[in-house]
């Protein structure tokens, strides 16, 4: 059955349009209701009409950000946030060799003639079907971002097939393809790039993820090069068949791509954190050597939470902010911890060319919590 058929969903489409034509909602808040409301992009569109909203442009000037120039680390008022308190603050380096929050990257000089830019979004340990995912799903579609990733759970509370496409579809179904779900004809090109979380594993080994994802190698961990990155996706939950320590066949795969990747920009995403000063802790199995073989950047989520952690020469993230619960801080700071945040949900929007990477990470309410730029 069409989705604008069934008469629940055409009733809320209804509630949508009302909404739109009694109060004064900007784009992408009405973007964000409705998909709190369970409608699909195609139902939202034809809401956006009605209301006399042009649907199209919210393919591309929903955007709350363009990229601007970044002032050096010294200029930088930086929020540190603990346990839901912000206070502006310059960040210090936690040594006298940690690095700055503008890292210089171990790699070779820049081209003279930059790349096109890519813009990409990243959310961590969102599967769960409510108000804070479809928030941060509506704040990840205003931007309009050339494709996804995720930092693992997708999908709670046990990665089950019958909650998938609730948890996971109903969002973001114009990023995946193919996809067979019940909202939307999702996207022609696959856009969307997991990583396998606990949640994911908890029935056993991941058949419903991988039968729902179509992914790179084997789908548990695999490379994806867009532009000027090059994007390791490992599973980092102990189980994984092809290991998941330092000598793992697993991470001699990772070695081995790095050594070989085209990106002027190397970044690996897992769920664990291997430094993390939230309540699960640092994960200590994935402290791979990660800028030795070539990273530059680390991406995981599991702790819902957020945090950059400067060692080993580079930047470290914990992003599980994406929609469920959130959690309070550990109890103590991980050494190279730059700032800390837990006081409301949000993703990271970045955008990289062959000169720098400029990331942030942007709450629900479109305040920037966190910024810094890699060159």
């Amino acid at each position: 059955m069409n989705e604008i058929d069934d008469p629940q969903q055409l009733e809320r489409v209804a509630r949508l349009v009302e909404l739109g034509l009694g109060h004064e909602l900007t784009r992408r808040e009405l973007i964000r209701r409705g998909l709190a409301l369970g409608l699909s992009l195609p139902s939202i569109a034809a809401a956006l009409a009605a209301c006399g909203v042009d649907p199209a442009a919210s393919r591309g000037s929903l955007s709350a950000w363009r990229p601007t120039a970044t002032p050096a680390p010294s200029q930088v008022a930086l929020p540190a946030v603990l346990n839901g308190a912000t206070q502006p603050v310059t960040p210090a380096p936690a040594s006298p060799t940690a690095p700055a929050a503008t890292a210089a990257a171990p790699t070779a000089a820049p081209s003279s003639t930059p790349s096109p830019p890519t813009r990409f979004a990243v959310i961590g340990d969102y599967g769960m079907e409510g108000e804070p995912a479809a928030a941060v799903a509506g704040l990840v579609t205003s931007w309009a971002p050339d494709f996804v990733l995720t930092l693992g759970d997708n999908n709670y509370p046990d990665g089950a097939a019958a909650t998938l496409d609730r948890n996971v579809g109903q969002y973001y179904s114009p990023f995946i393809g193919p996809y067979r779900g019940a909202f939307g004809p999702g996207a022609a090109e696959n856009r969307f790039f997991p990583v396998l979380g606990n949640h994911d594993w908890v029935v056993g080994y991941p058949e419903p993820y991988l039968g729902y994802f179509s992914l790179p190698g084997n789908g548990r961990y695999y490379r994806v090069d867009r532009g000027s990155l090059s994007i390791f996706c490992l599973d980092s939950m102990p189980g994984e068949p092809d290991g998941w320590t330092a000598d793992s066949p697993q991470a001699a795969w990772l070695q081995a791509e790095l050594a070989n990747a085209p990106g002027r920009w190397r970044l690996v995403t897992m769920h664990h954190a291997p430094f993390s000063s939230g309540h699960h802790g640092s994960a200590d199995w994935m402290r791979w050597p990660f800028a030795a073989w070539g990273a530059q950047l680390v991406l995981a989520g599991h702790d819902h939470t957020y945090e950059r952690v400067h060692r080993d020469g580079i930047t470290y993230v914990v992003n599980g902010l994406g929609g469920a619960a959130r959690y309070a801080r550990g109890m103590s700071a991980v050494e190279g911890s730059q700032l800390f945040f837990n006081a409301d949900h949000g993703a990271m929007l970045v955008e990289a060319d062959g000169v720098s990477l400029r990331a942030r990470f942007i709450a629900r309410d479109e305040r920037v919590i966190d910024e810094f730029t890699l060159t």
